[in-house]
């Protein structure tokens, strides 16, 4: 978990990409989910700022 961490403190690629890959997830189960109504509402942001995230980390070093 270590690594992890200093993965995201030092800005490194892997990290990163695994968290706007987990956003973009998240956002789509938001969306196909029938129960919340704030979470339908609240899918389509999510999933856009992990593919916002997920074009800007590529850029990160290894």
């Amino acid at each position: 978990m270590s690594g992890f961490l200093n993965g995201l403190i030092g800005l490194r690629r892997g990290p990163w990409e695994m968290v706007a890959t987990l956003l973009i997830g998240l956002g789509v189960f938001m969306l196909m989910q029938p129960f919340a109504l704030w979470a339908f509402t609240w899918s389509f942001p999510v999933t856009l700022t992990g593919t916002i995230m997920f074009v800007i980390v590529s850029h990160f070093p290894d």
